[in-house]
């Protein structure tokens, strides 16, 4: 795939690429030179964000991290409600 350098020295990395690597808007790429190349490494992976929401079942508040979050330990929970308001 080929893509262009901007005036500002931008790159747009083609979606299929994205989207196989897992990249999204905000993301940070560690740059280096390797054998004459420009390499893009993904660096370190983005952190689900944790919601509260009403659980559909039960009525009660439950956390929410999305379909492909992790399971969170006690030790987890515990660290993110003593950070909560």
């Amino acid at each position: 795939m080929q893509t262009k350098v901007s005036t500002k020295g931008q790159v747009v990395l083609p979606g299929p690429l994205r989207r196989r690597l897992g990249i999204r808007a905000g993301d940070a790429l560690e740059a280096n030179i390797e054998a004459g190349r420009i390499v893009l490494t993904p660096g370190n992976k983005r952190r689900h964000r944790v919601k509260i929401v009403t659980d559909p079942a039960t009525g009660l508040p439950a956390f929410s991290a999305g379909p492909e979050a992790p399971t969170l330990t006690s030790k987890e929970v515990e660290e993110i409600l003593s950070n909560f308001p």
